[in-house]
C-alpha cells in the first residue's frame, strides 16, 4: 500500500496549456535499475516537447535537474501539509497501455500501446474533449516515461514506458501540436513489430472484450489481509457484497474476499495500473474471475 499512497502524494502541475486543445504530461516512475540520470531525463523531456511531468518521490537530484527548465515542479502534498491542509485528499490520474505482457495478458503489445497513446495524444492536443463536453480542454498524464525493470507483478507492469532506459522511443508517437503537423496517422514501433495504420487497438485471442479485473495473488495471509483492510477502508471499495449473508460472502476465503475488494477498488479507480498492486498482493487478469456465484464488477 505504501507505493500507491506515495504515488498520490506528489503531483507536478505546471501552468502550461495549449491554444487549441488540452495538454499532455508523463508520469516519471523510477522503479528500475538501469534508468538514465535525472539530468539526461530532463534533456529528453525538453527534446520531446514534454512540459508536464508527475513524479513519485522527492529525490534531490530529480528536483534540481527540473529546476528552472519550464517543466514547473510543485510538491503539492508537501506544500499543503506545511500549510496545515494535510487532511484534504488529492486525486490524480494516469492512463497508458503496456507494450509487452505475459501470455495471458491479451492486448499487451507495441501495436496496441502505440495506437492507444497515439490516439489519445491526438485527441487531447486537438481539443477533442469528451462526448459530454466536446469543447473541454483535457489534461492527461501518460503512464509512464520509462519501462521500469524492478516493478513487481505481471510482465506488463514493467512495460508501460514510452521510452526504454537508453532513452530510445518504444514506438513513434508525437507529444506536441507541432509534432502532429507532420503526423500522417501512421504509427510504427521503433524496434520491430508490425506497422499500425488504422490506430485501432487489436484484439488477439482471449475473451475479445478488452475488459480487465484485479484479483489477489497467493502471497500469504498477512499481505492479503492488509490489502483487504485498505481496500474496504481507506480505499473506499464497495465491500458490502462480501459481508456475512451477502451475495459474495461465499466462498468464505481470504483470497476470494480480497479479490472482490481489490477489483472493486481497481474499477473505482478507472482501472489504472497502479490501482491493482496492493503492495504486490494483486494482479490484473483478462478473464472474468470465478469465485462461487459471485459476480465481479467491470466498471464498463
Amino acid at each position: 500500500m505504501a507505493t500507491l499512497l506515495y504515488s498520490i502524494s506528489l503531483v507536478l502541475l505546471p501552468l502550461f496549456s495549449l491554444a487549441d486543445g488540452g495538454s499532455i504530461g508523463v508520469n516519471y516512475g523510477r522503479i528500475g535499475g538501469d534508468l538514465p540520470s535525472a539530468f539526461k531525463v530532463t534533456n529528453l523531456l525538453k527534446s520531446q516537447g514534454i512540459n508536464r511531468i508527475r513524479v513519485y518521490d522527492t529525490d534531490p537530484a530529480v528536483l534540481k535537474s527540473l529546476s528552472g527548465t519550464g517543466i514547473k515542479i510543485d510538491a503539492v502534498f508537501a506544500a499543503m501539509t506545511a500549510l496545515k491542509y494535510d487532511d484534504i485528499p488529492l486525486v490524480v490520474s494516469e492512463t497508458g497501455w503496456p507494450s509487452k505482457g505475459d501470455d495471458n495478458e491479451i492486448g499487451a503489445s507495441v501495436e496496441n500501446a502505440a495506437a492507444y497513446n497515439g490516439n489519445l495524444i491526438k485527441r487531447v492536443l486537438t481539443g477533442g474533449g469528451t462526448p459530454l463536453r466536446p469543447k473541454a480542454n483535457l489534461t492527461v498524464f501518460l503512464f509512464a516515461l520509462f519501462n521500469e525493470n524492478k516493478k513487481p507483478g505481471p510482465e506488463s507492469e514493467r512495460n508501460y514506458g514510452l521510452f526504454y532506459p537508453n532513452m530510445e522511443k518504444v514506438y513513434n508517437i508525437p507529444f506536441t501540436v507541432e509534432g502532429l503537423k507532420d503526423f500522417s496517422g501512421e504509427i510504427s514501433p521503433v524496434s520491430g513489430g508490425n506497422v499500425v495504420r488504422d490506430l485501432t487497438p487489436v484484439q488477439r485471442g482471449g475473451n475479445g472484450s478488452g475488459k480487465t479485473w484485479c484479483v489477489a495473488k497467493d502471497v500469504g495471509k498477512d499481505k492479503l489481509q492488509s490489502g483487504l483492510d485498505y481496500a474496504c477502508g481507506e480505499g473506499g471499495a464497495d465491500c458490502r457484497a462480501i459481508q456475512p449473508g451477502a451475495t459474495c460472502y461465499d466462498p468464505d476465503t481470504l483470497e476470494a474476499h480480497a479479490s472482490f475488494a481489490f477489483n472493486s477498488y481497481y474499477q473505482k479507480m478507472g482501472r489504472a495500473a497502479s490501482a491493482c498492486d496492493f503492495d504486490g498482493a494483486a494482479y490484473v487478469v483478462t478473464e472474468l474471475p470465478r469465485f462461487g456465484n459471485c459476480e465481479f464488477s467491470t466498471g464498463y
